[in-house]
């Protein structure tokens, strides 16, 4: 089984523009990004996607292999299927690793990798949650699962709702998870994942896996006792240091 991984790498954040070019301790984002990638045991290959000039300079001096891409794709999903088109080389599976997680952990890639078989179409990550404020967190994406550890559905919201239990103990009372959002898409999947047309759900929560529940794709989930430390503003690289204790 080859995997290839994918690092999509925009220059205009709204939040922080130019964060993959973001010095953390004297290398910048996308670099330390990369170089956990390639400590990944299962990956055959690391790429950038990109379509800013100055990240395919920057990518260049510690030897990573870009793609430029075009500017406007609506999600990581659509630009590491444009940049796995043009790569030369052929896989069985992109694995879309989020590159505004610096201290990701190698480990975690090659659990997601593992899941990968030919009956497996796209697979993610979950870690448990059992504390009441980060359940009820709506920035925090809940999993609702079937007996195949497969998304049924993916919300903001808490579900199920726990009937004649206070929501304090919710979580006491039922094994809650949470999305770790890394990717893992057959590549033949992956090419009808951006096919399709946004859906009601997806709109209604700003989450676009529920564009392929909707569509009848499954997403395996696998779980993960590594957590995701995202940097999505200026101010959250001081909070991802201190939580890594650096």
């Amino acid at each position: 089984m080859s995997i290839i991984g994918i690092i999509p790498a925009r220059y205009a954040s709204s939040r922080f523009p130019g964060k993959p070019l973001a010095m953390i301790k004297g290398k910048s984002m996308l670099q330390r990004v990369y170089e956990q990638a390639k400590k990944s045991s299962l990956l055959k290959d690391v790429i950038i996607a990109t379509d800013d000039e100055r990240i395919r300079e920057h990518a260049a001096t510690f030897g990573a292999s870009v793609v430029i891409t075009k500017a406007e794709h609506p999600s990581g999903t659509d630009r590491c299927y444009e940049a796995y088109t043009i790569y030369s080389k052929k896989f069985d599976y992109v694995l879309n690793i989020q590159g505004d997680e610096p201290f990701l952990h190698p480990e975690q890639i090659d659990s997601l990798a593992i899941a990968c078989d030919d009956g497996v179409e796209i697979a993610t990550q979950m870690i448990k949650c059992n504390n009441h404020d980060v359940l009820f967190d709506k920035g925090e994406v809940k999993i609702i699962l079937n007996s195949n550890n497969e998304g049924l559905y993916f919300s903001r919201n808490v579900i199920p709702f726990i009937k004649g239990v206070d929501e304090k103990e919710w979580h006491l009372h039922y094994n809650y998870y949470r999305h770790v959002g890394m990717y893992v898409y057959r590549t033949d999947i992956l090419e009808k994942l951006t096919r399709l047309l946004p859906s009601a759900l997806e709109k209604a929560e700003s989450l676009e896996q529920l564009r392929w529940l909707e569509n009848g794709f499954k997403i395996k989930c696998i779980e993960t006792s590594f957590d995701s430390h995202c940097v999505d503003t200026p101010e959250d690289i001081e909070k991802v240091l201190k939580l890594m204790g650096l």
